[in-house]
């Protein structure tokens, strides 16, 4: 990834920063403001702080909008596209996905609280130049995300994307999830459990309802941990405190645990069923599918040590999963973009580009896959920010490509600017994901 200092040196076109009161007016081939089709031959005007005009050019940026005296855009880009900054919809900071070697990343985990806060500081300060507006953080036990969302929310806050966390993940002691959960056995109730979370500062309730795939044979082995019962009574204090809830949920008996406890979200979603899926749109719980993971075995599996037989059948597991990817959309599921990162190969920033990748890869189109990373996740997780939309009183978070993602998701990995809060940041690949 470019460092600060060599932001803004793109030698077709120089962006120059909004700052210090000054307003940027640029006028783009095309704008893609992250819900409608886009628009062509643009206007945005912005400054560091939000959104002011975003139109098709026949409509021009009042005046008040724009610095005194000002008659001209102060680019005219008829080649490039914008689209909004991009929203990673599960990841966690606490963990770095680029590390590969067990050894090394357990020994990562093994330092202070203040060690592992300022690791993910560091990642997450990376992020912007990616073009990431904003992530939900998908848990961990040990306070981190809560201290990234704490320093989010902050006056001394830096330059970094917006983030929140749910905190510890509730789950079943002796069941998936100690390495990032708490147990419920620890308190009285469920209701008890929910409640601790939210004054720890949680944004969200993050619970584990099923196992992970067993890679070795493809399926999920071991039943569901939480019963649907269970779950509506944490959706259901979730609710109390007008908080949601995000569930992590693989195989079909699981899921259908999450969908009748109705959660908010359900994480990951391996072999789900076409009739979960129409439930889901009933009732409005979001997916996010997070490929990455599992191709990243596929990619990896020489070091892994996975043999053909089981590349078969994770190839197989992925194949299931773009069919039913595509089958949420033509239903009308509301679809959003995580990549897991933090999970083993899953870098954050460049693992998102890549699941969006491999999104449009399962079968999606390229402009339906951005929605899915921007206003979706803007309308559907409730952040306290607004980001991920090219619209007046929205963050001034965005991309501008000469490399149209409409025509495929991989432009993403070609040079670009971002704008993020008014300054400009230059990115050419190759990107570096050393300790992300």
């Amino acid at each position: 990834m470019q460092n600060l200092a060599n932001r803004n040196r793109d030698p077709e076109i120089s962006i120059p920063p909004a700052s210090g009161g000054r307003k940027i007016w640029l006028r783009v081939g095309k704008l893609f403001d992250g819900a409608r089709e886009p628009l062509r031959d643009a206007h945005v005007v912005y400054d560091a702080e939000h959104i002011l005009f975003a139109a098709e050019g026949k409509k021009l940026p009042p005046s008040n909008l724009l610095n005194p005296g000002q008659t001209q855009p102060d680019l005219d880009l008829p080649h490039y596209t914008v689209i909004p900054g991009l929203i990673e919809a599960h990841a966690h900071l606490f963990l770095g996905g680029a590390e590969l070697d067990p050894a090394r990343r357990a020994a990562l985990l093994k330092g202070s609280q203040a060690q592992l806060v300022e690791r993910a500081t560091k990642r997450l300060e990376r992020l912007a130049p990616f073009g990431i507006a904003g992530v939900r953080d998908a848990g961990d036990k040990f306070g981190v995300g809560l201290s990234l969302n704490r320093l989010c929310l902050s006056n001394v806050r830096p330059r970094i994307p917006y983030i929140d966390s749910p905190g510890a993940a509730m789950y079943h002691r002796g069941e998936y999830g100690s390495f990032m959960g708490e147990a419920v056995e620890d308190f009285s109730s469920l209701h008890e459990c929910v409640q601790k979370k939210i004054q720890d500062g949680g944004a969200r309730i993050k619970l584990i309802v099923s196992d992970v795939i067993d890679l070795r044979s493809g399926t999920v082995v071991r039943k569901p941990q939480m019963t649907a019962d269970e779950v509506k009574k944490i959706t259901a204090a979730a609710k109390e405190f007008s908080k949601q809830t995000m569930a992590h949920a693989t195989g079909d008996l699981g899921i259908e645990n999450a969908v009748e406890g109705g959660v908010d979200s359900i994480e990951h979603g391996f072999f789900i069923r076409e009739d979960q899926l129409a439930r889901m749109r009933d009732s409005q719980i979001a997916w996010a599918p997070t490929f990455a993971p599992v191709q990243k075995q596929i990619d990896e599996a020489g070091r892994f040590g996975w043999d053909d037989n089981v590349i078969a059948k994770l190839k197989r597991v992925l194949d299931q999963h773009s069919s039913s990817l595509v089958k949420a959309d033509s239903l009308g599921v509301d679809i959003v973009a995580g990549s897991d990162a933090g999970a083993v190969g899953v870098p954050h920033g460049v693992g998102l580009i890549d699941e969006l990748c491999l999104m449009e890869k399962a079968g999606l189109p390229p402009l339906t896959v951005l929605r899915c990373a921007t206003g979706n996740s803007s309308h559907l997780l409730g952040f306290k920010e607004k980001f991920g939309l090219i619209k007046p009183g929205y963050k001034t978070r965005f991309i501008l490509t000469k490399h149209s993602p409409f025509e495929k998701i991989e432009n993403l990995k070609e040079k670009r600017h971002v704008i993020f809060d008014g300054e400009v940041f230059f990115v050419e690949p190759p990107e570096d994901s050393s300790g992300l």
